[in-house]
């Protein structure tokens, strides 16, 4: 993967808080830099993605997320996080990311986060029905 592919990147200084015993980024925050930088995506493009589900009742739901460490990311860095719009499905949108370092260029990490599109009111429905279940 190379930076190449991309046209967006969000800006990150990793923070202390982020970082592990072994002074690397903790695993779990991969995926706090993937969210985010899909949120700025969308706000790069105009699309108010909270809105649009409130006024319209459908919303997106992550049902994979995958992320392939490459090289440690230790505190202080600054990396930009590359997100684009890999494959858009019947109800899915598949994203590729990329972790960068910002002054080299290296690469830290990949990933994908897979959302599918779904009706609020159903799912409500369904979750009602399980909790009366138990």
């Amino acid at each position: 993967m190379s930076r190449d592919r991309f046209w967006f990147f969000h800006p990150f200084r990793v923070r202390y808080s982020e970082i592990d015993g072994q002074g690397v980024v903790f695993n779990a925050h991969y995926l706090t830099y993937f969210d985010t930088t899909i949120t700025e995506y969308f706000r790069a493009l105009g699309y108010d993605q909270f809105a649009d589900a409130k006024a319209s009742g459908v919303d997106f739901h992550v049902v994979k997320s995958v992320i392939e460490y490459k090289a440690p990311i230790l505190f202080d860095q600054e990396l930009d996080v590359a997100a684009r719009v890999a494959r858009i499905g019947n109800s899915s949108l598949v994203f590729e990311l990329g972790i960068f370092a910002r002054a080299a260029g290296g690469l830290f990490a990949t990933g994908e986060i897979v959302w599918v599109n779904t009706d609020q009111k159903t799912i409500v429905r369904c979750r009602s029905r399980k909790r009366s279940a138990i």
